[in-house]
């Protein structure tokens, strides 16, 4: 657990932060994983994975006179076994980016590690709600959210677009409404 939150809330945390801001409309996303991830919530590495310069420097740039040791020796490491999917998931995202903004390129970095966790991507990322991952996916990843047309969950969504991309269909179901699986992609994820 980082140094500050022995003792705070992940809100007077979060509150923090925000104190800190330049005003670019990614920083409620940032911190809100920031909050949780020091808390210990979350799936998302050391770093970020993003490795302690680039780590600094993104927080630099959006919460400046921020102190990274805060988040000094929290998370765990990158399973490098899985740098195939890194690659491909960077790539797609990448890809897909709406181009408004230049932190965009923070944001496929931290939602490629993210997709790496067990569980729902907004919880493996340590936003508090689905709809925080949502907003994400529209301000940042605009043509993947208007893919998303029918709320499929996202992790699942963008592992389907890359075995689209690879043509590879496992799904056994003629179409995602009469799939015996349809809960497990487009379900609740609270």
């Amino acid at each position: 657990m980082g140094l500050a939150m022995q003792s705070e809330s992940c809100e007077d945390f979060h509150a923090r932060l925000m104190l800190q801001r330049r005003g670019h409309p990614v920083e409620e996303t940032l911190a809100r994983m920031l909050s949780s991830w020091v808390l210990g919530v979350g799936a998302m590495p050391q770093w970020l994975g993003l490795g302690e310069n680039r780590f600094k420097q993104m927080l630099d740039e959006f919460f400046p006179g921020f102190d990274s040791r805060e988040f000094y020796a929290l998370g765990s490491h990158i399973d490098s076994r899985r740098g195939d999917e890194i690659d491909d998931l960077y790539r797609l995202l990448l890809q897909n980016r709406s181009g408004r903004h230049d932190s965009e390129l923070w944001m496929v970095d931290l939602l490629t590690i993210g997709c790496l966790g067990n569980d729902h991507l907004w919880q493996d990322l340590g936003l508090w709600q689905r709809a925080d991952l949502s907003q994400l996916m529209h301000d940042n990843f605009a043509p993947l959210a208007h893919r998303n047309n029918k709320d499929m969950k996202w992790k699942k969504f963008l592992y389907k677009q890359l075995c689209e991309t690879e043509g590879i269909y496992t799904c056994r179901a003629p179409s995602c409404e009469v799939c015996a699986d349809y809960d497990h992609c487009f379900g609740a994820e609270d």
